[in-house]
């Protein structure tokens, strides 16, 4: 399997507004209709790939990033690490069994490490 990029997030300080910005903006749909509240972006075509809206720490910046879907969680985050890679968010289990782990890149550019569930 290759390691597509899977989806994208905007983090952004008031995700409501951003949300409400980008469905009128491009006809999004947005649904927050989930576990953690996370607003799903729906872009409408079969074209590209649809992401979603969080909320960006208090302390942090809003900005864009990848998903990339991987195999194997532990040796993907490893293989990072080793690479110069810095981890924000240790993998986890989220609502539904899909696997994340958030990392800053050597440039530290945020990069999300994604295993949807078995």
């Amino acid at each position: 399997m290759g390691k597509p990029v899977m989806q994208w997030q905007i983090l952004s300080k008031n995700p409501d507004a951003s949300s409400t910005f980008y469905s009128k903006l491009f006809d999004w749909k947005v649904n927050a209709d989930n576990p953690l509240g996370y607003r799903m972006i729906d872009t409408g075509s079969k074209r590209g790939i649809n992401g979603g809206i969080w909320p960006s720490p208090p302390d942090g910046h809003a900005f864009v990033q990848l998903f990339v879907e991987v195999d194997d969680m532990g040796a993907t985050v490893t293989k990072a690490t080793r690479l110069g890679a810095k981890v924000l968010i240790p993998p986890q289990t989220l609502p539904g069994g899909d696997e994340l782990a958030i990392l800053h890149d050597p440039e530290g550019i945020p990069l999300g490490i994604y295993r949807p569930a078995k």
